[in-house]
């Protein structure tokens, strides 16, 4: 099934307030109502929804009038809508989609929309979409009320826009007007690319000088720049390699202080060790041992002297008893005793005194020893220890604060780095500012010229477009009247030559050809050509009949020639009663001339004005008057020897000829003075572009310095606060670091004040060592003297005892003896062998003591040998400490060398880090190259025998030379270059483009037609049959206004119903008129075919038979297309499928019943 209307959905569109459906289908839809129900807007409602654009088309003032506005009861709505629903099932459409909804909506506030399928469109794309289904934007389809006799009144241009759409042509039309439009841009572009192109040319000569000294500026800045970074390079890597060494030295410094150090501590450690040695060696040196050993010495030689004395005692006992009687011998013995015990008595006394001093003595002796061992022995231990920790806190003091001093030099130096660049940027931010200032008063200045120049440039802008308006009007107006010039000389030149003017040259009465005889008022030209007919092309010659036929005798010999005789008789015409004389606006220099015009156009009239077209008058006039001869200002000719539409030579007279050829140099010469100004005002405007780009030019320059100023004053700004940061940064750390050395320095003068007190002490230990080391030896010696003589005394005691013991017991035996002579008789044997024993128990006696007094007497000169080694030994001991204190000197002072050397090389290691910032910072902020890259630039080429620095100072000599140049020359020069190609390959882009337009005009003109002679052919056939069909034996045909023009001929409809010889439509009655419109429309219908057609009651004027004819040709299309029929007819509403009844309450809106109806 073909492509049908399935439904129309309205919502406040006209007098459809409610939503309303029509559900439609292929055949007949009829729609009927009474008068003012609305069913005309469903007609209207299809028409709005595929794109209807102007109210009169919808029977409105104006757009807004489509929404409903109310009624008693209802307010107005707020905006129309419709929808109509296609069904594609049969793909028509060039859309995916088995249905089609196209929607329409309206608001009040004056937007609209469109959408397909619910989704947002434009109104171009709604119309291509139907456009191949033969439905256009002029919407033939719909033919609406009063349409019919729109279409016979309508120009013929109008009737031929119907079947172009029907045929599809509308799209080659706006192809062709889409491509005329850009090749009309392109024209406009063609001349402003020129002009660009001859501008660019004119400015690139001197940018292209300037260009080239910036590029020689730039390669010697650039040649220098390079040689600057190189220097910079060298000189970084001669500081960085000064740096390594110092660091090295720094290093090498550091390893031989610590070495230093570790042997101060080893030698602090060796005194220590040395002094702990010392002290341990005078605390034992064996002088108990050896007093002991000698005290056990003495009293062993004491109890062998005992055991002597015992041993005689014994033996004299012995002896006695064997001399003497016991009595006398007792008595003896007790005498001799007694004397002994008085001897012994006054011994003793002595030996206590003795005893006693020598008691004093060792009491004192260990007072002395307790003096002595009162300082005890880590006296000079903690005193070299507290000179060693003295020394190495001094040394570390001394060292911190040497560091501190040097950090703080190096914060002090970066702290007047950063004043001084403080300084610097200050001075520059200020000259910056200063300049800026400047620069904002140049550049406002220059804005101003700026201004006043575009202001020049417009307005000689302004006068060039007058110019050139005014010179291409004139010129065009010097074109055209040289060209009506040659025109008219040609059709001049050619009626002499159809005449045989050259031929009859040599005759007598040959007045020349008429044309060149003649006068016709301005605007007649084409009248009195038509009215002349024939003898326009013919020699006027005197002398009556017989002068004529000899020039016709001439003219016949020679070939063909045209001859009019003054003189010769000729029948009056009567004129008739209609139109203007032609006779009146023809005259002729020549008197003779005068009865020939008369009878040449003395009967002919000109018609035209008004409605219909002249022609059409005339030629009504002619068939109202069939003798006389019509013509129009436009060279139709009415006569009875024929009729012909259209001029033949263009009113060609000699006359006319005078009169363009002296129009045609007026033209010429205004064309020249306009020619003249509109070089003027391009010579005006060229140096008014000229003055407004250099002031542009300048002011942009000085708007980039401006705001590269700018940038650097931000640039400065933020180097500033930076800087501010940093300094704050370092003030802080100076104070830290000045507090820092300040009490490094106080602890260093505390240490350095303390260790001389340290060292006193420490030399004092040392000397109270010594001497008590010689006290104690001295009391050592008097202690063995003591010792000896104690023992020798506790010797002569002992045996001064144990002989007043003996003594007293063997004065105690004798008196007992003496007491008792008769057992003492009798015990004389028992005692004899006790005094035998006793004999030899004191011999093993005496012989024990006397081995240990050897063995003691050997331990006495071990300990004595031993004694003096240690005594050697401490003297070596200290002998090594007071090396080692001389080699600790030493090596403070080569430690304090080794600190001076490293403050030194620390401090040339800060100048060089400064220097060597410094240099960056310069080298970032002047080439904006990093240091390891200028480290890695090789040293450009340089002429022979000349240095870096030389070739450095002789290129900024050079750039000195230079002067000022233009730093935007070459981008300026470049971009310029680049535009001038740029235009000139737009200018050969649009030149192709300009040829390709021209091709697609001439390939689109060839299609439509071709297009169109296929419609039209088709339509013309259709309509003569449709005509027939609807007049039978009428006969109707269709004509081309133009047939040799088929882009732009008019279509002229002729229409004769039998029985009238009316051949203008205007003539018809209105049920004639109504047919024959609906026979060129279904012609159209049928010649093109669209899926479906919307009549709105197009039979109103038609009588019975003429609607019989009319329902039968509908029912002939109701088999090829779905017709929705709006009527009052009820004969129509009978030849309905789907029939809708639109009512409308009093006060309402529209609403709409259905009927189905069936054929019987």
């Amino acid at each position: 099934m073909a492509m049908y209307l399935k439904s129309l959905t309205l919502k406040g569109f006209k007098s459809f307030a409610d939503t309303t459906t029509l559900h439609l289908e292929p055949g007949i839809t009829v729609v009927v109502g009474p008068n003012g129900s609305g069913k005309s807007n469903v007609v209207d409602a299809v028409a709005w929804v595929l794109g209807a654009q102007g109210p009169r088309t919808l029977r409105s003032t104006k757009m807004d009038d489509v929404i409903f506005a109310g009624a008693a009861g209802r307010p107005a709505l707020g905006r129309a809508e419709v929808s109509l629903t296609i069904d594609n099932a049969s793909g028509m459409l060039p859309i995916d989609f088995p249905e089609v909804t196209i929607s329409r909506t309206l608001f009040r506030n004056g937007a609209s929309e469109y959408a397909i399928n619910q989704v947002p469109c434009r109104l171009l794309d709604i119309q291509e979409l139907l456009s191949d289904s033969g439905v256009g934007r002029t919407q033939h389809v719909i033919v609406g009320q009063g349409q019919l006799d729109a279409v016979l009144e309508a120009r013929p241009e109008e009737r031929r826009a119907i079947i172009e759409e029907a045929a599809g042509v509308l799209k080659f039309r706006r192809r062709k007007e889409k491509a005329e439009r850009r090749l009309a841009a392109t024209e406009s572009n063609l001349v402003r690319l020129a002009d660009l192109v001859r501008e660019a040319r004119r400015q690139l000569r001197p940018l292209e000088r300037q260009a080239e000294a910036a590029r020689r500026h730039a390669g010697l800045a650039g040649e220098l720049q390079a040689l600057r970074v190189h220097l910079a390079g060298v000189e970084l890597s001669s500081l960085a390699t000064r740096r390594s060494a110092l660091e090295q030295r720094r290093r090498q410094v550091g390893d031989d202080e610590r070495a230093v150090r570790a042997e101060l501590a080893r030698l602090d450690t060796a005194v220590g060790a040395a002094q702990h040695r010392l002290s341990v060696t005078g605390a034992d040196d064996l002088a108990d041992p050896l007093v002991r050993c000698e005290r056990l010495s003495a009293q062993a030689r004491g109890l062998a002297a005992i055991l002597a004395e015992r041993r005689r005692s014994i033996e004299r006992e012995r002896d006695g008893a064997l001399d003497r009687t016991v009595v006398a011998s007792l008595e003896a013995d007790a005498g001799r005793l007694r004397a002994e015990l008085e001897e012994l008595d006054a011994v003793a006394v002595p030996l206590a005194l003795e005893a006693q001093r020598l008691g004093k003595s060792d009491s004192a002796l260990a007072d002395e020893g307790l003096d002595l061992d009162d300082g005890p022995s880590d006296e000079g231990m903690n005193a070299a220890t507290a000179v060693r920790e003295a020394r190495a806190g001094l040394s570390a003091a001394r060292t911190a604060a040497a560091r501190g001093e040097a950090e703080l030099a190096r914060a002090a130096g970066r702290l007047a780095a950063l004043e001084q660049r403080a300084e610097r940027i200050v001075a520059e931010r200020d000259e910056l500012a200063g300049a800026q200032d400047q620069r904002r008063t140049e550049l406002a200045q220059l804005d101003e010229h700026v201004h006043g120049a575009e202001q020049a440039v417009e307005v000689a802008t302004a006068e060039l477009a007058g110019a050139e308006e005014t010179w291409r009007s004139s010129d065009a107006e010097q074109h055209r009247w040289s060209a009506r010039v040659e025109s008219l000389a040609a059709a001049l030149d050619e009626a002499r030559a159809r005449a045989g003017a050259e031929r009859l040259a040599t005759f007598d009465g040959v007045l020349g050809p008429l044309l060149e005889l003649v006068e016709v008022d301005p605007g007649w030209e084409g009248a009195f050509e038509a009215a002349c007919g024939q003898a326009l092309a013919a020699v006027v010659v005197t002398g009556g009949p017989e002068g004529a036929r000899r020039c016709l005798q001439h003219l016949r010999r020679l070939g063909s020639g045209a001859v009019l005789g003054v003189g010769v008789d000729r029948p009056a015409t009567v004129a008739p009663a209609v139109g203007e004389a032609v006779r009146a606006h023809v005259r002729s220099p020549h008197p003779e001339m005068g009865p020939l015009l008369d009878g040449l156009v003395g009967g002919a009239v000109c018609v035209g004005g008004g409605e219909p077209s002249p022609w059409e008058q005339a030629l009504e006039v002619a068939r109202a008057s069939p003798g006389a001869v019509v013509v129009t200002r436009e060279g139709d000719r009415f006569a009875p020897d024929g009729w012909r539409v259209g001029a033949v030579t263009g009113g060609a007279t000699k006359a006319a000829l005078d009169d363009a050829t002296a129009r045609a140099e007026a033209a010429a010469g205004v064309a020249a003075a306009a020619r003249e100004r509109r070089l003027q005002a391009q010579a005006a405007l060229e140096q008014a572009r000229r003055a407004a780009a250099e002031l542009d030019s300048s002011a942009k320059q000085v708007a980039s310095v401006l705001v590269a100023s700018e940038q650097a004053l931000a640039r400065l700004d933020r180097d500033l606060l930076d800087l501010a940061r940093q300094r704050a940064a370092l003030q802080r750390e100076l104070d830290h670091l000045g507090a820092d050395a300040a009490g490094e320095r106080r602890r260093a003068e505390a240490l350095g004040s303390t260790l001389p007190e340290l060292e006193a002490a420490e030399a004092r230990c040392a000397e109270r060592q010594r001497e008590r080391s010689a006290a104690r030896a001295r009391r050592e010696a008097r202690r063995a003297a003591l010792a000896a003589a104690r023992a020798d005394l506790d010797l002569r005691t002992a045996a001064l005892g144990e002989r007043r013991s003996w003594l007293e017991s063997r004065l105690a035996e004798v008196e007992r003896r003496l007491s008792g002579n008769e057992a003492r008789r009798a015990g004389a044997e028992s005692r004899r062998r006790e005094v035998e024993f006793r004999l030899r128990t004191t011999g093993r006696l005496a012989a024990e003591v006397a081995g240990h007094t050897a063995w003691l007497e050997r331990a006495l000169a071990d300990l004595r040998e031993r004694r003096r080694r240690r005594a050697e030994l401490a003297r070596v001991i200290a002998e090594q400490l007071d090396t080692l204190r001389s080699e600790r000197g030493a090596a403070e002072a080569r430690l304090e060398a080794l600190r001076q050397h490293g403050t030194r090389a620390e401090m040339e290691t800060q100048e060089l880090v400064l220097r060597y910032e410094a240099a960056v910072e310069a080298l970032r902020r002047d080439a904006e190259v990093e240091p390891e890259v200028a480290v890695a630039t090789p040293c450009p080429p340089l002429p022979e025998g000349v240095t870096a620095a030389g070739r450095a100072r002789e290129l900024e000599r050079e750039l000195r030379l230079l002067g000022p140049i233009n730093p935007l020359a070459l981008e300026e020069a470049d971009a310029l270059r680049q535009r001038q190609e740029f235009l000139e390959t737009q200018l050969d882009d649009v030149k192709a483009s300009r040829r390709e337009l021209s091709k697609v005009i001439r390939a689109v003109d060839a299609e439509i037609v071709d297009v169109f002679a296929a419609a039209f052919a088709d339509v013309s056939e259709n309509f003569t049959r449709l005509f027939a069909v609807l007049f039978p034996g009428g006969e109707g045909r269709l004509e081309l206004t133009e047939p040799g023009d088929l882009l732009s001929t008019g279509i002229q409809v002729r229409a004769r119903p039998a029985g009238k010889n009316v051949r203008s439509v205007s003539l018809l009655s209105g049920g004639e008129r109504s047919l024959t419109a609906l026979a060129y429309l279904f012609a159209v219908f049928r010649s093109r075919p669209s899926p479906f057609y919307v009549l709105d009651e197009v039979e109103a004027a038609l009588d019975d038979v003429n609607l019989h004819r009319f329902l039968d040709l509908i029912d002939e299309f109701r088999r090829e297309a779905q017709l929705l029929v709006v009527t009052h007819q009820q004969r129509t509403m009978e030849a309905a499928d789907l029939l809708y009844g639109v009512t409308m309450a009093p006060g309402g809106a529209s609403g709409v019943v259905s009927e189905r109806l069936t054929t019987a």
